[in-house]
């Protein structure tokens, strides 16, 4: 493949819990030689809380990710050169979203967390191209129990549910502004199969959109 069409992209991999995003993205930065940039789990001050107390740690564990996703996307955007981003700062607002669907988070500090990211998203670059790997909650729930993180424990099925949804929703709201590679991902890929597919479906798509003008009078 002509990995020189692929070193300049900046690739968000997207997808439910257990979904196997860090595990691309890191096969997928070492295919193209490019940066991977993950998503803080091991470093993350709030995770433990959040998981012990969600409606308590909700707010200062979606600020805290929000923050970092920023340091992150600025990265990407002043070193140039591309990326792969494991989990985007668009999701974040997925994460925000079911939890005030699910009554874990303030209406209140969701309208100052969507407040935030609107000022943040006028000093971000959108990614050229989002890979979302489609997974079933029920498949998502299978490999939480399988990587066995004790933070995870306490995830049930109805909050997987309701991300899977809200995942729907923003997938096909981010599609109107960023090429978007759905997959489905019940079963893993070959990492090179990926790099093929990313590049075909990526440069055969034209994103131009030609107006036209018809006089109102």
């Amino acid at each position: 493949m002509k990995r020189e069409a692929l070193q300049d992209l900046f690739i968000g991999i997207a997808g439910l819990i257990g979904a196997g995003k860090t595990t691309l993205a890191k096969a997928l930065g070492e295919h193209l030689d490019l940066p991977v940039y993950f998503e803080p789990v091991a470093d993350n001050a709030y995770l433990e809380d959040f998981y012990r107390d969600t409606q308590r740690y909700a707010f200062a564990t979606q600020i805290y990710l929000l923050n970092r996703r920023f340091q992150q996307h600025q990265e990407i955007i002043w070193r140039g050169g591309g990326g792969v981003q494991d989990r985007t700062i668009y999701e974040d607002a997925v994460f925000a979203k079911t939890l005030v669907q699910q009554g874990l988070m303030d209406a209140r500090d969701y309208d100052t967390y969507r407040q935030l990211f609107r000022h943040m998203s006028n000093f971000m670059c959108r990614p050229n191209v989002i890979i979302y790997l489609d997974l079933s909650p029920e498949s998502s729930m299978k490999r939480i129990q399988l990587r066995s993180r004790d933070v995870e424990s306490g995830i049930s099925m109805a909050y997987l549910e309701s991300l899977h949804q809200a995942y729907n929703e923003f997938i096909e709201d981010i599609s109107r502004s960023v090429p978007v590679i759905r997959v489905c991902w019940e079963q893993f890929r070959d990492v090179d199969e990926m790099a093929t597919v990313i590049e075909r479906e990526y440069l055969k798509g034209s994103f131009l959109r030609e107006v036209t003008w018809q006089p109102t009078r």
